[in-house]
């Protein structure tokens, strides 16, 4: 993939570009279970800027609120309050230090058998797909805005030159928003009444998490998701950025990357953060992959989280404007998954490999839930166990274990 190189200014500007596509999920995820949105903003900022100290500033990576624990802290807090779930996302950074050390004890061996490209591939499309319904349902609350901010982002995209086809994002929302004025959709109110500086409430009330066996243990099942997604993004930003980050600086460093910022977000009040699948979209169409790109939309949202006016300020964008940008970013990313198989030259040919992406898409697609007791796991997660468990138990025709083993000798 060609990359584009930038000025200072540039970067600056398309590095907040990148946080305007991370920006609505990130603070989504807090108001719905109950936590401060600035605090989010906080840990997503520090947890990027630590990832990549530990990942040597090589990953493109951004890391924001996770999805995947709305439901679980949901849950915990109403058992154990929220001190008590805090203390059991603390459970969720063990996970991801534990397959950390696996994955540096085994390697790319490791990988090879897990997650091969016929395991990644719809695995990555799904997690692009998987996210198309929120989107949606996003975009439909006002379908003209949406649709305008669409169109404006694929014009600019298509059409611009220089450094406006870089901000194709921006672009949009700003049209979004002008007609949403318009229309009268804006609630300035949360804005007048917002101060100028405040502290997120993590800092300005700090206390540590109320540590108890029970939320762990109920947390780390959890994690498995995550952990799977992450893996994937991994692949995905690898394919965006033409490098192999499971390679350099390794699939241990980006887990334990990972790991260490869920477990700063943890002590900070804040929700686990992931890797932000709308911020490799953001990558893939504006084909910008610096990793210091990435640091300014961290640093950003680390000023957004302590200015309350301008916080204020970007919460007021409707979401169908922010939905009709996701409908394009969410789509790029399927693209990539399909991309990925095509790289790989995986056979369709062989049933094994038919098998392994069909029964993945369709569970992935079809929410299929795997639920024991208070333990449950559904959506890509549980898709990419299925995937991974086909991939261990279906027998391999002759010309895949020469290939194998060619591989292994490498």
């Amino acid at each position: 993939m060609e990359q584009i190189q930038l000025t200072a200014s540039k970067r600056i500007i398309v590095g907040v570009q990148f946080l305007f596509v991370a920006f609505g999920a990130t603070v989504l995820v807090p108001l719905l279970v109950g936590l401060d949105p600035s605090t989010a903003l906080l840990t997503a900022g520090l947890g990027t800027f630590i990832f990549h100290f530990l990942t040597k500033g090589k990953v493109p990576i951004f890391l924001g609120s996770s999805f995947a624990f709305i439901a679980p802290i949901i849950a915990a807090s109403k058992q154990w309050g929220m001190p008590g779930t805090l203390a059991g996302l603390v459970g969720v950074s063990l996970v991801y230090f534990v397959m950390s050390a696996l994955v540096r004890w085994q390697g790319k061996r490791l990988l090879r058998k897990l997650f091969p490209p016929v395991v990644i591939g719809p695995v990555i499309i799904l997690i692009g797909l998987s996210l198309s319904s929120a989107a949606v349902d996003m975009a439909k609350t006002n379908w003209i805005l949406a649709l305008a901010s669409l169109v404006t982002a694929i014009l600019v995209l298509t059409l611009g030159r220089g450094l406006l086809k870089l901000v194709p994002v921006v672009c949009g929302i700003a049209v979004g928003y002008v007609l949403a004025f318009f229309m009268d959709e804006v609630d300035f109110q949360p804005v007048i009444d917002a101060q100028w500086f405040a502290l997120p409430a993590s800092l300005a009330h700090f206390s540590l998490p109320q540590f108890s066996w029970e939320p762990l243990l109920f947390m780390i099942p959890v994690a498995i998701a995550p952990v799977i997604e992450h893996i994937g993004d991994v692949y995905v930003v690898g394919a965006v950025a033409d490098k192999d980050f499971t390679k350099d600086p390794g699939l241990h460093r980006t887990l334990l990357g990972d790991g260490a910022a869920c477990l700063v977000s943890a002590f900070l009040a804040g929700p686990p953060v992931t890797t932000y699948s709308e911020v490799t979209g953001a990558m893939s169409i504006t084909k910008v992959t610096s990793p210091a790109v990435i640091r300014i939309a961290a640093a950003t949202a680390i000023v957004f989280s302590v200015i309350g006016k301008l916080s204020a300020l970007l919460r007021s964008i409707p979401q169908a404007v922010l939905g009709g940008i996701m409908l394009l970013l969410f789509g790029t990313i399927a693209s990539v998954g399909l991309l990925n198989l095509m790289r790989n030259k995986v056979d369709l040919n062989q049933t094994r490999n038919i098998i392994i992406i069909a029964v993945t898409l369709t569970m992935g697609i079809g929410g299929a839930v795997l639920s024991y007791g208070n333990f449950a796991i559904s959506g890509i997660g549980l898709s990419a166990i299925v995937g991974i468990t086909l991939n261990l138990c279906l027998p391999q025709e002759k010309e895949m274990k020469e290939e194998e083993k060619k591989q292994a000798s490498k």
